[in-house]
């Protein structure tokens, strides 16, 4: 059986472990039923998940790809496939094929430089698991920064982690921001944009963008504004795709299907798709 055909057939996966991560957003660990990972993956590639009678849905997978015993989701409650899994406990049986997508460069482009990770909300959740994958393999990269911002304390994702891990690791720099004051943060408050703008960081760096629309086309203003340029920037468009393979046309922008071609692009490569994207 060829990679291709073995990426269709779905396996049965088991939830083992569901983490409240944020009001809206919850992490399921997921494992096969004999307790083994479903499939190996890269950073920045996706999964299928599929509750049979409910549907399916396409979504990051956040876990590095050097956990070896099993894969996390981080995801959002909006709609009926997220609504269904949010309600989900540990024991439950879903089905997960994959895995899709071309992932982060991770192991050319990104060798040897300086990364800069900037997220905004539930965009944290497809770079976790570059992140960790950076982090576990440290001697690869060069400085570390990562900036990440949502609407308070409460709605930032990973936290925990962020905290207790991230933060404390070696020329791993993190800026924590929240969109308003809020009662028990002493951190830094204000829109991602313009912590970015800020920060002022010097452009010997290659960064990985994810977040909400219009925080994108903010922080890009800001980035471009500090001298980079759109071939250092790299993005994800995993929201687009559906059936994984290309067949279904719903991700198809001009002449590229983001689920083949993507999700992971490069701004520069974005200029070539017609302004719907």
């Amino acid at each position: 059986m060829n990679n291709r055909t073995e990426t269709l057939i779905p396996k049965i996966g088991v939830i083992t472990d569901v983490r409240i991560d944020t009001p809206d957003i919850k992490t399921f660990r997921v494992v096969t039923p004999d307790g083994v990972k479903p499939f190996i993956h890269r950073p920045g590639q996706c999964a299928m998940l599929s509750v049979p009678g409910v549907g399916e849905a396409m979504f990051s997978i956040t876990s590095s790809p050097t956990n070896e015993e099993y894969m996390e989701f981080s995801i959002k409650k909006c709609g009926c496939v997220t609504d269904w899994l949010h309600q989900a406990e540990p024991g439950q049986q879903i089905t997960i094929r994959g895995p899709y997508g071309k992932p982060f460069p991770v192991d050319d482009e990104f060798a040897s430089k300086n990364l800069l990770f900037i997220a905004g909300g539930v965009g944290l959740a497809p770079l976790r698991s570059v992140i960790n994958y950076c982090r576990h393999y440290r001697d690869r990269y060069g400085r570390i920064d990562i900036v990440y911002g949502s609407r308070s304390k409460d709605d930032l994702l990973d936290y925990r982690e962020i905290i207790e891990e991230w933060s404390k690791d070696e020329n791993v720099h993190v800026h924590l921001t929240i969109d308003r004051e809020q009662e028990g943060w002493d951190g830094h408050v204000g829109f991602v944009p313009n912590y970015v703008k800020e920060l002022g960081f010097d452009t010997d760096k290659t960064v990985i963008l994810c977040g909400p629309p219009i925080m994108i086309k903010f922080t890009l203003d800001g980035l471009y504004a500090l001298g980079f340029d759109k071939t250092q920037i790299y993005t994800t468009l995993e929201m687009r795709m559906k059936c994984g393979i290309g067949k279904c046309g719903r991700c198809n922008v001009g002449s590229r299907y983001i689920c083949k071609d993507g999700p992971v692009f490069r701004f520069d490569e974005l200029d070539e798709l017609p302004d719907e994207y």
